[in-house]
């Protein structure tokens, strides 16, 4: 089996001296996972920044077989932000979140779409605010939509009999400033629907880098 796609890098680990193992976002293939012979070398290093933009070649033995990767780098991402921590966390936080929570070669192309503009819009100065809205419209993508519009004149929703207060991002479409406080209610409220509906109930650990991102705004 042989194909080429596009996608992003989610995920790298050293397989032995000379090789890698990464997962890509892919465009039409969906999560996918392969080898990459050389991948460690120094020459190579650049192209494997979580987060990057890049054009694989598979070659495998089989559907269900395991394969080998040839990479080239189409767009860096990551290295723009490397004197910036907070956004260097979000590509993080972005890439370890699909990572563990899509499903294996399953294409969706919403949530890719979603993916590259939120990764696009990470100069604006509102990218915080997109990008806990991207949270939310993956949640939905993935299967549970919150609607805010059955809460009548309350400031909270049941959700997983739970009462939640509705963070100000949701229910204001022009938010002129956002404080700290605010964007922590809104990471908060997030994580709870990440928690209840796909991370506890599959046993897995909620991602490392999210937990920094919420920790920089308390």
């Amino acid at each position: 089996m042989q194909w080429s796609d596009e996608g992003y890098l989610l995920s790298k680990n050293n397989f032995d001296e000379n090789s890698i193992i990464i997962e890509a976002f892919t465009l039409n293939h969906g999560k996918y996972s392969g080898f990459v012979y050389g991948g460690a070398s120094r020459k190579m290093k650049k192209i494997f920044q979580l987060g990057n933009k890049i054009f694989i070649n598979l070659k495998s033995r089989g559907e269900n077989k395991s394969g080998y990767f040839s990479v080239e780098l189409i767009k860096p991402i990551a290295p723009f932000f490397f004197d910036d921590k907070k956004r260097s966390v979000c590509i993080l936080s972005l890439t370890s979140i699909l990572q563990i929570l899509l499903p294996e070669r399953q294409i969706n192309k919403k949530i890719y779409d979603s993916f590259e503009l939120m990764i696009n819009n990470l100069n604006f100065d509102n990218w915080i605010e997109l990008y806990i809205k991207w949270e939310l419209s993956l949640i939905k993508e993935l299967g549970y939509e919150v609607n805010f519009s059955n809460n009548g004149n309350n400031n909270s929703i049941e959700i997983n009999n739970k009462s939640l207060k509705i963070p100000k991002i949701f229910l204001k479409s022009n938010i002129d400033a956002i404080h700290n406080r605010e964007i922590i209610e809104a990471l908060t409220f997030n994580k709870e629907l990440l928690l209840e509906n796909f991370i506890n109930p599959s046993r897995l650990r909620f991602p490392l880098f999210r937990n920094i991102l919420e920790s920089y705004y308390k």
